[in-house]
């Protein structure tokens, strides 16, 4: 049984973080592809028989605009962890046939969540699950922000990740040569692009982890939606760590503004689009 995790690039033209683990928690493979052809070849190795592949990316998306019931659940419990996540909907082109779904189809995957095939593919997000596994009260801001914060920050989601050899189920990075390599290539980072070509392969670290995790503990873990209109795996907050019913009336004012924001950034994304395609017109 393998464990893969991809972190999903949105499009072929940027890399695509890959990481295998296997049933002991061994890291096989971390590293980085592009195009489908070249993802697939790389956990090919992996995904030949039994298989859990978490994809960081959405996989099923059927509402045309707004969150899907998924993400809206999700983002009551995580908001404010500053782990929300963004909505997907079939208006956006990235999503009308999601590139996570065809890898899935292309590697003869089960996206159910509830399946009992010994080959799936599910939807997983890192952030939430470096919230719950590392204790975090806020994300680690390795993606965006000033070099130097974001590359400690990187660091430091590495040491956590190194620090899961004492988990349950146990997870082994050390003796990975090409782990050692890119934990080294962060250290001597000194550009902001080399911390983006590093975290992704991080990141699918974390995913393949979350399919180990669930595989190893299924009571620990919950599925926000389900396969009809989406979904997102991802390790269960503690109770003491989830929002009481007062709290999150008091977050419903903030709610409604991040829902606001979220529409108006809905309408500028449409707009770019048809500014894009009229200037196409215009030079043709």
């Amino acid at each position: 049984m393998y464990f893969v995790g991809l972190d999903l690039a949105w499009g072929e033209k940027n890399q695509t973080g890959v990481a295998a683990i296997d049933a002991d928690g061994r890291l096989l493979h971390v590293g980085a592809a592009g195009d489908d052809n070249s993802i697939i070849a790389a956990i090919k190795p992996y995904t030949g028989d039994a298989c859990l592949v978490g994809i960081d990316a959405p996989l099923i998306v059927k509402n045309p605009t707004g969150h899907r019931p998924a993400e809206a659940a999700y983002n009551r419990d995580f908001q404010r962890f500053e782990a929300g996540a963004r909505p997907a909907f079939t208006d956006k082109p990235e999503f009308k046939n999601p590139r996570g779904a065809r890898l899935a189809e292309a590697l003869a995957l089960d996206l159910d969540p509830s399946s009992d095939s010994t080959r799936r593919a599910i939807e997983v997000f890192p952030h939430p699950a470096t919230i719950v596994l590392f204790n975090l009260a806020k994300t680690l801001k390795y993606k965006r922000g000033p070099f130097d914060e974001r590359k400690a920050a990187l660091l430091n989601l590495m040491n956590h990740i190194e620090g899961l050899d004492a988990a349950t189920p146990r997870l082994r990075v050390n003796r990975n040569v090409a782990w050692v390599a890119l934990r080294k290539r962060v250290e001597a980072a000194t550009r902001p692009s080399q911390l983006d070509r590093d975290e992704d392969p991080v990141d699918a670290v974390i995913c393949a982890y979350v399919c180990l995790y669930w595989y190893d503990r299924p009571e620990d873990v919950t599925i926000y939606g389900d396969a009809e209109t989406g979904y997102i795996v991802t390790p269960t907050l503690p109770g003491d760590r989830i929002k009481t019913p007062k709290q999150a009336a008091g977050q419903s004012g903030s709610d409604d503004i991040v829902a606001r924001l979220e529409q108006v950034q809905q309408m500028i994304e449409r707009a770019q689009r048809e500014l894009t395609a009229i200037r196409r017109q215009l030079g043709g």
